[in-house]
């Protein structure tokens, strides 16, 4: 796809495209765009690590679109959020109808030079967008599907930014537990009075360089969930020249040096979900947003929310395992059922598991379409690697089981190893998701050796994980024992060896050991390496539905596991849950 090609798609009002010329725009100033459609109206999101500055973000989002006059498109929505939080800090919807006139080019935006854009922007740009819907956080403003006017029509008029509306952020009651609820309220935004504006070419565009200053906004709200947006990377341009579209399952090697990156990221990530079952029988909730009420707030505030969903969602009528024997356990979940999961904030759902094609190929692909068609994404084909930008940093996730003809095989490391060293020339940090060992409450512990349950191979965890982080791996997230298991760090890298069952509503059984639970939380360098971590202790009542354990009994659980199968594992356990590294 040429450069040509790039803006030709945003003056059709391809979002995606727009997105990637605002962006190249903005990246210096490490802020990101995301955007998505809908009818005439643009929705624009611009995260940073700071919150973006709002002024200068209005100035070159709806000059740049005055520039590009993109076809049909009339009205733009612009949310600008602080990474890690949830909700926008600042919101402005702006009519671009009365603004799409042959003023002259200001000299602080130029978005006719972007048609440049760059090489990186047509490296990441798909051959074909893709829609995504983001939520509407504030309705557009008086928006018309009339053309614009023409030059002989309408004088130009200089563009008059509007007034920012503050965003209505409701305070949410404290936990019982500080130690576990309470999230640190980040304060940031604009003074516009110190705004120093300077002319810097960036892709064609210009920008205020002084972009950040702190203020005395509260933004943060553990309760809400973040806004569904297409992932849209903005990395900077390695040439002038155009060059050919590379596979948008593998972003650009250049994207692995945004102009700049956090100190840390973070992933929180849980074990085994079956939110029920309407096969053979119903034993499906009353109201399936009871079942991860509870425990919302805590899945909170990471970077990615991971989870291994050990079901279907299908409405196909023919299982794979009728009449199979009581070991052969068919799970059907309805498709609606996906929207629980999106609301609570998942990012990524492994289908690497033994359940996956409990309905036959026709289940095993609704479930993957419902998993995405729903803002999320589903991992676990075999060869298959997905990709997600947080940040300016790079992550590849793969899934990995015991069945070897539907997922990646733990069984065959050679194999792995591959696929594992091919995701990491594309990512800073490659996530390892696998269903493997033994199960029941006499698989609490780890052993070097090949695991076997009901005569199946199920794997050397230990063997498995090691080879897969010498091959490139930076993260190992284990489940399938249906019981937390200990943690290790090898070669500066984690490995949680099972995160136990998190939900599993008249399924899966909470006696004992298979009722602890947690959420764990994950710091780790842009590079990969362990910096910190927490495990938020989850205990399944009878129903198998989660809620948060205050007295603390899955983290003695893990620490005595840890020290008992890993006694030099590097790792440190206090008694409220905290994960460091041992000094040495």
């Amino acid at each position: 796809m040429s450069q040509q090609d790039i803006l030709n798609l945003a003056k059709e009002g391809d979002a995606r495209a727009i997105a990637f010329l605002i962006g190249q725009a903005l990246q210096s100033f490490g802020v990101t765009a995301k955007a998505s459609r809908e009818n005439d109206t643009l929705h624009l999101l611009l995260e940073a690590e700071q919150l973006p500055a709002e002024e200068a973000c209005l100035r070159v989002a709806v000059k740049g679109l005055q520039r590009l006059q993109p076809n049909n498109l009339y009205s733009v929505t612009i949310y600008g959020r602080q990474g890690g939080q949830q909700l926008p800090a600042w919101t402005q919807t702006v009519e671009l109808k009365k603004r799409l006139t042959s003023e002259p080019v200001s000299p602080l935006v130029a978005v006719n030079a972007a048609v440049a854009a760059s090489a990186a922007v047509a490296a990441s740009l798909p051959a074909s967008p893709i829609p995504v819907t983001l939520p509407k956080l504030e309705k557009p403003q008086n928006v018309t599907t009339a053309p614009p006017p023409t030059p002989e029509q309408s004088p130009p008029q200089p563009p008059k930014i509007p007034t920012p509306k503050p965003t209505n952020q409701r305070q949410q009651k404290q936990s019982p537990q500080p130690e576990l609820a309470r999230t640190k309220t980040k304060k940031s935004g604009l003074s516009l009075g110190a705004l120093s504006l300077i002319l810097v070419p960036i892709c064609g565009f210009v920008l205020a360089s002084q972009f950040y200053k702190p203020s005395t906004t509260a933004t943060n709200n553990p309760l809400t969930s973040k806004p569904a947006v297409q992932e849209v990377s903005s990395t900077p341009a390695p040439a002038a020249a155009a060059k050919p579209l590379p596979d948008p399952k593998s972003p650009s090697p250049a994207a692995k040096k945004p102009a700049t990156v956090p100190a840390t990221v973070s992933i929180k990530a849980v074990g085994d979900m079956v939110p029920g079952t309407n096969y053979p029988y119903n034993k499906l909730p009353a109201k399936k947003e009871m079942l991860l009420e509870s425990v919302k707030p805590y899945l909170k505030g990471a970077d990615i929310l991971f989870g291994n969903f050990e079901s279907t969602m299908t409405d196909y009528p023919y299982s794979s395992k009728a009449g199979g024997g009581r070991m052969l356990i068919a799970f059907r979940t309805p498709p609606s059922y996906a929207k629980i999961f999106k609301d609570v904030g998942f990012d990524i759902l492994s289908i690497a598991n033994n359940h996956s094609y409990d309905f036959h190929e026709q289940g095993f692909n609704d479930t993957i379409k419902n998993i995405d068609s729903n803002g999320m994404k589903a991992v676990g084909k075999r060869d298959q690697i997905v990709y997600k930008n947080v940040k300016g940093v790079n992550f590849a996730f793969i899934g990995f089981s015991n069945y070897g003809d539907v997922h990646n095989s733990l069984l065959e490391l050679k194999a792995g190893a591959e696929v594992v060293k091919k995701a990491k020339q594309n990512a800073d940090i490659v996530v390892i998701s696998v269903h493997a060992g033994s199960e029941g409450t006499g698989a609490l512990n780890v052993r070097n050796k090949t695991e076997f349950f009901y005569g199946e191979n199920r794997g050397n965890m230990v063997l498995f994980s090691r080879t897969m982080i010498d091959a490139g791996a930076d993260l190992i997230l284990g489940h399938g024992p249906h019981v937390p298991r200990a943690m290790e760090l090898y070669k500066g890298k984690l490995v949680a060896y099972s995160l136990g069952n998190f939900l599993g509503y008249r399924t899966l059984s909470s006696a004992g050991s298979l009722g602890k639970s947690l959420i764990l939380d994950v710091k780790m360098t842009p590079q990969g390496d362990f910096v910190s971590g927490k495990i938020i202790p989850i205990q399944l009542d009878g129903r198998g539905v989660p809620a948060v354990d205050n007295n603390f009994r899955t983290v003695g659980l893990i620490d005595r596991l840890t020290k008992s199968d890993f006694p030099n594992s590097g790792l440190t356990i206090d008694d409220k849950g905290q994960i460091l590294k041992k000094s040495k």
